[in-house]
């Protein structure tokens, strides 16, 4: 038996986690959760659920079911697995105007290139092409991983 979740519930799983945080898939209930990296060391050290604020208890609950590894839940792909720096450069190279295409395939090069990038997006009135872009990009991710886990989809 397969479980069945809402594919918007796998792309918030993706756009939300961070550096200090990753989401997972509880399969037998098909909710997406966030745990932090601190409720995932807690869960490893255990430390007592109580020690942890009434509206953290429950993280930490299932981030010991994470860590202990009851095949209940599955990690959705991280943010190095999204490689946004690669939906960046596709997007750059899928504007039609060439000119546009080469600032913004320079503006992505080294050092603070999100930063450049996104200012230059807004800058020049394409923000929500990039946003859908992304969006996109996101949602074929999410199918993708869904279908290589044997997940069905309640788009």
């Amino acid at each position: 038996m397969s479980i069945r979740v809402k594919l918007a519930d796998i792309i918030d799983g993706l756009e939300s986690q961070s550096d200090e945080s990753s989401s997972f898939l509880n399969k037998k209930t098909g909710e997406v959760v966030l745990i932090t990296d601190e409720e995932l060391s807690a869960a490893e050290e255990d430390e007592p659920v109580e020690d942890f604020p009434d509206w953290q208890q429950d993280q930490v609950r299932m981030a010991r079911e994470i860590v202990a590894e009851t095949g209940d839940y599955i990690e959705l792909p991280t943010r190095f697995d999204l490689d946004e720096y690669r939906i960046m450069e596709r997007f750059c190279l899928s504007v039609d105007d060439p000119e546009m295409c080469e600032t913004l395939c320079g503006l992505i090069r080294g050092s603070g290139a999100f930063r450049r990038f996104k200012d230059a997006v807004y800058q020049h009135g394409i923000e929500s092409r990039w946003n859908s872009y992304r969006d996109n990009a996101l949602k074929e991710i999410a199918i993708e991983w869904c279908r290589e886990n044997n997940i069905e989809l309640d788009r």
